[in-house]
């Protein structure tokens, strides 16, 4: 009986180990799934440049009526600032199609744009799933820093946007402050987050270039990125927030531009309406930021949010979420510009089989579809108002299993394999002793740790763990992981200068 164990235990062992050959890496190209016809799609893309040369936006800052108004912008009889057709192509063909979002550690970088598929972090949760007692409490400074700590270690989760709200930090500066920190201190990361209002955004660069070395050491190699909604839909500019891009832009923060109209509540009921009306206020923030700074680095975020018609309440894990946001990222990747949507929104409360299902489902969805920078992809639960550190685990072994499908199949010569059939019908009549079996069976193939693949005697013999647990005691071992990204020279520079509360 212990032979027994011991043979499992160093199989189960070896199974563990990481592969030679990662089967699905971020990265992988997408594009595959297109819900939308290419007629659809220049029907849609027409009707937004009809909306904006039409309708136009109001409530827009006087800044930015100006800077519009010499771009080639119009004010219509309703007082409303119109955009015509050919100034938003042009600015669309002017505009930054990729960039390099970096990492503080350069393995860490990712390109923006063309058919890459990148999932990661979004949210702004005012709770946290508690990971002993189950039971959702306020979110706090500590939870934040926790999960930082927890995706540092997660491969598939590429950057991280802070997932959580610091409920327990009570003044706006202090929570951008030490929200900051929190993402210095956890991870090397590209990270975002975002700003209260724009008098928040030198300080906090200035502390990133604490952390780099010197002034100026930030925009050389920006690894965060700033998170604003600058239009309320329907088609109303928010001040506040282009007062945060405008700040943003002068110290080199890219910015995710996101809308999140809501079909039958913001945006018309009919899917295909709301897409056309949000991917005219899309593209009145890429005007908005290329009137400023053209060419300038900036993630389309279109992120087209469903609700219950019957109740009003946001559902992020179901299939319109799922469909809306696939056309989102078409919609913008058919204009070549760097995609952001959003999947795995789970309503479930728990890391149960409803998020499981909701999560793959919209994540494989925008994944397939292309979508450049996939949002809220990890963590994020009860329609985003809570975050989980087991959720985190599950759903980054969720996300290999998608990057697997998007990889799809490599068909050539050496994987057909004619010569290895010939050969093997002839004699032992199976292929487990072929080279190229034992070369694809880590190249090809994607071995879970989280999910459970054993017998249900041996299960039973390891304790019948279900899936949440196996995913809890995972996380426990990685929040063991404390790092020494900044020197205790930098950290006491950053402490006399900020109000840090960590």
């Amino acid at each position: 009986m212990a032979r027994r164990q011991s043979a499992r235990a160093a199989k189960q062992a070896q199974r563990a180990k990481a592969p030679e050959i990662n089967p699905c890496p971020p990265g992988q190209s997408g594009g595959q799934y297109k819900p939308l016809s290419d007629s659809q799609v220049k029907t849609i893309y027409n009707e937004s440049l009809r909306i904006l040369e039409q309708i136009g936006m109001t409530d827009v800052p006087k800044v930015l009526e100006k800077q519009a108004l010499e771009h080639g912008a119009k004010i219509n009889s309703q007082n409303r600032l119109c955009f015509p057709a050919s100034m938003v192509e042009s600015i669309i063909s002017s505009s930054c199609k990729e960039f390099t979002f970096f990492g503080r550690e350069s393995k860490h970088d990712i390109v923006v744009g063309g058919d890459k598929v990148y999932f990661g972090t979004g949210g702004a949760a005012v709770q946290t799933l508690d990971i002993d007692t189950e039971e959702y409490r306020p979110s706090t400074l500590a939870d934040l820093y926790d999960f930082t700590r927890l995706i540092d270690q997660l491969p598939n989760v590429s950057w991280f946007t802070r997932c959580c709200i610091a409920t327990d930090v009570h003044d706006n500066y202090e929570l951008d402050v030490n929200t900051a920190y929190a993402l210095l201190k956890g991870t090397t990361k590209p990270v975002g987050m975002s700003f209260h209002i724009d008098e928040h955004v030198d300080p906090i660069i200035d502390m990133f270039d604490m952390a780099l070395g010197g002034k100026g050491k930030f925009s050389e190699k920006p690894f965060c990125k700033a998170h604003i909604s600058p239009v309320i839909s329907p088609l109303k500019f928010g001040e506040d927030a282009v007062m945060v891009a405008i700040a943003c832009m002068k110290r080199g923060v890219p910015i995710n531009n996101i809308i999140a109209a809501m079909p039958g509540a913001t945006s018309p009921g009919p899917i295909a309406g709301s897409l056309s009306l949000t991917l005219a206020e899309t593209l009145s923030t890429l005007i908005m930021t290329n009137v400023f700074e053209p060419g300038y680095p900036m993630i389309f975020g279109n992120w087209p949010l469903a609700i219950d018609l019957r109740t009003g309440a946001f559902r992020g894990g179901s299939g319109e979420m799922a469909l809306l946001n696939a056309a989102s990222a078409q919609l913008s990747n058919s204009l070549g510009l760097p995609s952001g949507c959003a999947s795995s929104m789970s309503d479930a409360k728990a890391p149960d089989a409803q998020m499981g299902m909701e999560k793959a489902l919209t994540a494989l969805a925008c994944g397939l579809a292309g979508g450049n920078m996939i949002y809220e992809s990890s963590g994020m639960m009860a329609s985003l108002l809570g975050a989980s550190f087991e959720a985190f685990v599950m759903d980054d072994e969720m996300l290999s299993l998608v990057y697997r499908m998007i990889r799809g199949i490599e068909v050539n010569n050496q994987s057909l394999e004619f010569d290895s059939i010939q050969s093997v019908v002839s004699d032992t009549g199976h292929f487990l002793g072929q080279p190229e079996t034992m070369l694809s069976m880590e190249r090809d193939y994607f071995y879970p740790s989280i999910a459970d693949r054993e017998e249900p005697t041996v299960w039973q013999e390891q304790g019948a763990l279900d899936h949440l647990s196996r995913a809890k005691t995972k996380a426990k071992e990685l929040l063991n992981h404390h790092p020494n990204y900044l020197s205790d020279e930098i950290e006491a520079s950053i402490r006399r200068y900020y109000p840090i509360l960590l």
